[in-house]
């Protein structure tokens, strides 16, 4: 009988806490069958049914339960191993997935993936980037390793951390305040008569966006939405409608379409972030990339211009 192999093991951790089979074969590039194949040598190996296959999907046994942490403890070791030979020390391996929005792919994401890729030159580094809720799904399917997401997860299997904060500015191209009377350019005033241009419901910026329209007793905007904050700053450059941007874009000098500053007494709340990651995922990776993040996210500083 062969002795379990470190591929083996990782095929059980990984089928046994992604959502299914499927997605746990797409997280170690392998074929599903190959997948089944690694798991069925290890229950060999090991003597114990890890999985029970029947039903519509597999499920842990109690053995399996049972030798899951020990099968986290052999992976751990292992890279700690290969950390303790490696030049460099610290540098880590293996592949490592992230998710995060629109906003922070314009501002600290590229830096992130810079420093991860100079520190850890052997690790596959793969970025999601999309709205918060198919990312939270996404994270808790195990499709993910960590989510850099709006607000933190009411779901009990995802644990949340606060690591950043945006701000925003209220904005209007110039020519729409153009030859009105100051009571007229208000920002009330403006709401009334134009288009809101803003992201989707399913964005963070919808809970601030919501609760500032309620403590300013306007029951009701036209709304024009994207999901994208380039075009939502492309349409309000274009003088399409009034909305608000990430501080560190709103006024940017554009000499072809500039924007304005539309003061409020009362600005909109700032958007807070957390990092997210699955409950009980403590691999090293997984906490050395929370480190890093910690170190990296910055919304304030953007490297593109909307």
């Amino acid at each position: 009988m062969m002795p379990p192999t470190l591929k083996q093991i990782e095929a059980f951790y990984r089928a046994a806490t992604c959502a299914n089979f499927a997605t746990a074969a797409q997280r170690l590039h392998l074929s599903l069958s190959s997948l089944s194949k690694r798991i069925s040598e290890l229950e060999s190996a090991l003597g114990v049914q890890l999985f029970d296959r029947r039903g519509n999907r597999a499920t842990l046994t109690h053995d399996g339960q049972r030798l899951l942490p020990v099968a986290l403890g052999a992976l751990d070791a292992a890279q700690a191993l290969q950390q303790a030979a490696s030049s460099q020390g610290s540098s880590l391996s293996g592949s490592f997935e992230l998710g995060a929005g629109e906003l922070s792919a314009l501002s600290w994401l590229p830096d992130f993936a810079a420093q991860a890729r100079a520190r850890h030159p052997a690790l596959h580094l793969a970025l999601d980037v999309d709205m918060g809720a198919p990312l939270e799904q996404r994270l808790a399917a195990g499709k993910l390793d960590l989510a850099v997401i709006a607000g933190r997860s009411s779901r009990s299997d995802i644990l949340s951390q606060p690591i950043g904060r945006a701000d925003f500015e209220w904005v209007a191209a110039p020519a729409l305040l153009a030859g009105r009377r100051p009571r007229q350019r208000g920002l009330a005033a403006l709401l009334q008569e134009m288009p809101l241009i803003t992201l989707p419901a399913g964005a963070g910026t919808t809970r601030i966006l919501d609760d500032w329209l309620m403590a300013q007793h306007i029951p009701h905007v036209t709304r024009l939405s994207c999901n994208n904050w380039t075009a939502v700053a492309g349409m309000l450059r274009r003088g399409l409608g009034v909305g608000f941007l990430p501080s560190g874009w709103a006024l940017h000098a554009d000499d072809a379409h500039p924007l304005a500053r539309l003061d409020h007494p009362q600005p909109l709340a700032p958007l807070l972030y957390s990092v997210q990651w699955r409950r009980g995922d403590d691999r090293p990776l997984v906490q050395a990339m929370r480190e890093l993040l910690a170190d990296c996210v910055d919304f304030s500083s953007p490297r593109e211009h909307l």
